[in-house]
């Protein structure tokens, strides 16, 4: 029994190394989809806040979801993580910002 559970521990050991990268980027995964997809609901599509709040709500909840209407932008939190959104134009869309 004691093997068995030791072989399992180095097996989710080495699984857990070889996809390292993948989850050290799962944090920021929340935060930029919600600034990404809050942006375009609400200043592509022209959805009204509550129906855009709704949308991009997850499973796991965002630490805040701020607007800034004047300047079309979006900032997510979640996870420990920030993601900022804005309008860049009516071809464009919204875009991720660095």
């Amino acid at each position: 029994m004691k093997r068995i559970l030791l072989v399992l521990l180095l097996v989710l050991l080495a699984s857990g190394w070889s996809e390292r990268q993948a989850l050290s980027d799962f944090p920021s995964i929340l935060p930029a989809y919600s600034a990404k997809e809050y942006c375009s609901c609400r200043f592509v599509m022209g959805f009204d806040e509550a129906y855009c709040r709704a949308y991009v709500k997850q499973y796991l909840p965002l630490g805040r979801l701020e607007e800034d209407s004047r300047a079309r932008s979006v900032r997510a939190e979640g996870l420990g993580r920030l993601s900022e959104a804005a309008w860049q134009g009516p071809r464009e869309g919204c875009r991720l910002l660095p």
